[in-house]
């Protein structure tokens, strides 16, 4: 099946595929099925397709092609191919040759799908019972190697095109997991429009290092990187990223690869209790654009390890224990290059104006002058959650000492269980943010005294007012109305009496 492919009907046909377990299992739980079996089947249509081209040039010279394809982005060892499962699916065991394939990958592959103390398929096991007893889980394996056996999910480049079909088609399925993901949703994806308009706001150059410290799936990451390579047509970029939940970090790795991102460094463990990405020296790296969609106010985020954190990351205060909103930002802002370093974070409301510590954290941020914008948005964005969330910018090298405030709760489209921002309401956001004017009912500049004036409490509504005052009520005209009702009324009255009558009902 040679046809060009056709990026909706591959989308559908993987969301098919799904089929084969819901019902069965959680999709929390197949979702890492799936977008696992979609990377291999990837990798192996890539090594069938280049083995192929390399037998027409050479002939069938065995030794010389596998000498060839030693040069491939992936090695694909004997005995892993999505084909060689593909063949003894209707034997024993389906679950542990899937396993043993996906070890194989890792060990022919190096530092590419795994880091320092983790593999990428580490916490993706197809051998598991929470597919069923042997039979059943057999059964439903054999299944999935057939749906991906289709010819519509033939994935060969030669068909395929641009590797942004298959990076498209992984987001795709990230995002409708998501989208029915319940409260585990948010820890694995930022919405595409939200991750689009902090790209833009951040606005990445060529050359950046751009890093997100609670990086889930990488979708915000990849987002910032595409920016450079749209705008500059160049890969001149980095991306770094660190992920706590290790199923979550396997598929930012795997997202990277489908999108062809080569030069990434994703770490694997917690950003606030065990920091891994630092330099030479031991110290924390330091990167042109920071941003992260972190877990809200985060319980038991390492508050009683905090005091004494090696890198100083809490010298302006001590986040409370079971609200983690600025121990993340705390980290962000310290990872920051100091001229060209710029910053955007979602946060709940409540960051905007809780008290205690917070309010002196928030103080000392703004008196520092980092902070440059907080931008409102609208409710029921984020999978998981139906709260609004904001958006703060922070920017290291600021020519004064204002912020912008931008209140776009109410400007969206509505959906079924979600909202969405379009590209009209995400145009006037960033165009409101790089003209820094003042906008009625929309926006305001705020100077640092009046920021001062209001306790640095943040919050939106305080500097951009959306009162809309109610159209002023005419008594006389609603007297004169009621009047003409109450005619009306009676003439009715009078007639249907007349009607009874007719019918014998009067009296």
């Amino acid at each position: 099946m040679n046809t060009p492919i056709n990026q909706d009907a591959l989308n559908k046909a993987l969301w098919a595929a799904c089929d084969t377990f819901r019902g069965t299992v959680s999709a929390d739980t197949y979702k890492d099925f799936i977008l696992t079996m979609l990377f291999l089947k990837y990798i192996s249509d890539v090594w069938q397709d280049h083995y192929d081209e390399y037998k027409k040039q050479y002939g069938d010279e065995p030794e010389l092609i596998n000498e060839m394809m030693k040069n491939e982005r992936f090695v694909l060892p004997p005995g892993s191919s999505f084909y060689t499962l593909y063949e003894k699916r209707h034997e024993p065991g389906n679950g542990e040759r899937i396993d043993q394939a996906l070890h194989a990958l890792e060990e022919a592959n190096g530092t590419k799908l795994r880091d320092a103390s983790k593999s990428v398929f580490q916490d993706i096991s197809f051998n598991t019972d929470k597919l069923g007893e042997e039979k059943q889980k057999n059964t439903i394996l054999r299944h999935l190697l057939e749906d991906f056996a289709k010819p519509e999910l033939n994935l060969q480049p030669s068909r395929v095109g641009s590797l942004d079909v298959i990076g498209n088609a992984y987001e795709y399925l990230i995002k409708l997991f998501a989208a029915g993901g319940g409260q585990k949703a948010g820890e694995f994806y930022t919405p595409p429009e939200v991750s689009d308009l902090i790209a833009e706001i951040l606005d990445p150059q060529e050359g950046d290092t751009i890093c997100d410290p609670a990086c889930g799936s990488g979708s915000l990451l990849m987002k910032c990187g595409r920016k450079v390579r749209d705008r500059f047509n160049s890969k001149k970029y980095a991306l770094y990223g660190q992920e706590a939940i290790g199923s979550t970090w396997s598929l930012a790795k795997m997202n990277m690869f489908l999108h062809g991102e080569d030069n990434h460094k994703i770490e694997w463990g917690d950003t606030i209790r065990n920091p891994k990405l630092l330099d030479k020296n031991g110290g924390l790296m330091h990167f042109d654009i920071v941003t992260a969609n972190p877990p809200f106010s985060l319980d038991k985020w390492g508050q009683d390890e905090a005091e004494h954190d090696p890198f100083g990351r809490f010298r302006r205060g001590i986040p409370p224990k079971t609200k983690g909103d600025y121990a993340f930002i705390l980290h962000m802002i310290e990872t920051l290059k100091p001229r060209t370093g710029r910053m955007g974070v979602v946060v709940p409301h409540g960051v905007l104006f809780r008290s205690s510590s917070e309010g002196k954290i928030r103080q000392q941020l703004i008196e520092e002058n980092l902070l440059d914008c907080v931008i409102g948005l609208p409710e029921k964005l984020f999978y998981g959650t139906g709260i609004p969330a904001a958006i703060l910018i922070f920017k290291k090298d600021k020519p004064d000492n204002s912020v912008l405030f931008i209140d776009a709760s109410c400007e969206f489209r509505a959906g079924k269980n979600q909202n969405l921002l379009t590209a009209e309401n995400i145009d006037k956001i960033v165009t409101t943010y790089r003209t820094r004017e003042s906008v009625d009912k929309y926006s305001y500049l705020a100077s640092l005294k009046e920021i001062q004036e209001n306790d640095y409490n943040l919050n939106i509504p305080r500097y951009v007012d959306t009162f809309e005052e109610e159209e002023e009520v005419d008594l006389m005209a609603v007297r004169t109305e009621r009047v003409a009702l109450k005619a009306q009324l009676a003439a009715l009255e009078t007639e249907m009496d007349a009607y009874l009558k007719e019918l014998g009902y009067g009296s």
